[in-house]
């Protein structure tokens, strides 16, 4: 969840997950922050020794720690930074070895005398993410704006069921131009430092992104609920039900976003507003969709329960078995779309397998909008059949040709 985040993150820290710490500052910030105190009071011990003896090796800092003077042949060691502490418990000691062609490398390497993870991901990487979700996002905007101008445009397909589609579209849209206007505000600069970065605009971006990608998880529970109360019952889903569905995918995601909004002004107004981790007052935002997507999958078991139950030849009635046949097929297709891969994340901590998240849940998770409107709406058979009456209709008045298939055509009521 809010995966795009992590591309920040990982440069931040490269030394893997931190450990709770007791500070205001994240603790990729602190580690920054850390080293670069460290680093300036390296300079300053360097231009107060001033130009000393030019033998040996000189004093420098090699961006973790710095190291004083040393004749050839002298082995210098020093402790591991104290900023390790943020992100592992124990620590060790490095040494480097002074030579006639200069300092010898660490010894043993960082990651090992430090307890530390090298482990640094590509930025060959990180693009190549960046450029498939890119594309994932942009052809999902691009189809689902066109799905969503059909079922507005034709009035025989407007219903319940198509309305609460036509919500889901909307908010894949709105998730997808959320990202993209977070990527314009946090990462259109490299050079962004994102441990001081506090502007209005980011925080915003921050904060619609949240919201939109909320509103998406409520809607799919949403479509959930639909499904099962049409496999349930057979009632009329009135407007006031409709309404109901409205407050649960707009309403109650504004709810928590003002709480988490309140939270993060009042006792942790730090940075963008973009690094969560470890912040209690995450969880106002992830603990609802953790919620939903728990209740999704249960939803959807409940959905291969009757499905299985309902098409039972010897359960069912002949005239009822081509409506769950075309209901179970249009199920199956949707919920383990948005159900099965958010399971496999869902309770694990955040900082689990990032890599992998990455890949699932931005580049595989950006074409899930795309996958949505092809399936719900383009292959659609009610919507085909409408797309083709009126091209027919089209054809009539354009060159007065009255195809057999436009007379008297009528199509079934959709659900």
């Amino acid at each position: 969840i809010f995966l795009s985040c992590r591309l920040c993150v990982h440069k931040l820290n490269p030394f893997g997950p931190p450990t709770p710490v007791m500070s205001s500052l994240h603790p990729e910030c602190e580690y920054i922050f850390q080293l670069e105190k460290e680093e300036r009071r390296c300079h300053q011990s360097i231009t107060e020794q001033g130009n000393g003896s030019t033998e040996g090796c000189s004093s420098f800092w090699d961006a973790v720690v710095c190291w004083p003077h040393a004749v050839i042949g002298e082995t210098v060691t020093r402790l591991c930074p104290a900023v390790f502490s943020l992100f592992k418990n124990n620590t060790g000691s490095v040494g480097r070895n002074c030579t006639s062609e200069g300092w010898s490398e660490p010894s043993p390497p960082y990651h090992i005398a430090c307890s530390v993870d090298d482990h640094i991901p590509e930025e060959s990487y990180f693009a190549a993410v960046k450029l498939i979700y890119t594309v994932g996002y942009s052809l999902s905007v691009a189809v689902l704006a066109i799905a969503v101008l059909i079922l507005l445009l034709f009035r025989r397909l407007r219903c319940a069921r198509n309305f609460i589609h036509i919500q889901l579209f909307v908010t894949f849209i709105m998730k997808a131009v959320a990202v993209f206007i977070k990527d314009a505000t946090l990462f259109s600069n490299d050079d962004t430092n994102h441990c001081t970065l506090s502007t209005f605009a980011c925080k915003v971006s921050v904060v619609f992104c949240h919201y939109c990608v909320m509103t998406n998880f409520f809607w799919l529970l949403v479509e959930a609920l639909y499904l099962n109360s049409l496999l349930l019952s057979s009632f009329y889903h009135s407007r006031r039900c409709l309404w109901g569905f409205s407050l649960l995918g707009w309403g109650i995601p504004v709810f928590f976003i003002i709480l988490w909004i309140g939270s993060r002004l009042y006792f942790e107004d730090t940075e963008c507003w973009d690094i969560n981790e470890e912040s209690p007052y995450w969880w106002i935002i992830k603990g609802p969709i953790v919620v939903s997507i728990a209740v999704n999958f249960m939803l959807f078991m409940n959905i291969i329960r009757i499905l299985i139950q309902k098409l039972n030849p010897r359960l069912i009635q002949f005239n009822n078995s081509s409506q769950y046949r075309r209901l179970t097929k249009s199920t199956l297709l949707l919920i383990p779309l948005f159900g099965t891969h958010y399971m496999f994340f869902n309770f694990l901590p955040d900082h689990f397998n990032v890599n992998l998240r990455l890949c699932v849940e931005l580049c595989l998770g950006s074409f899930q909008g795309l996958l949505v409107a092809i399936l719900y709406c383009f292959l659609n058979q009610e919507v085909q059949n409408e797309v083709h009456m009126q091209w027919l209709r089209w054809q009539e008045r354009s060159y007065g040709v009255v195809s057999p298939a436009a007379k008297g055509s009528q199509m079934d009521t959709p659900f």
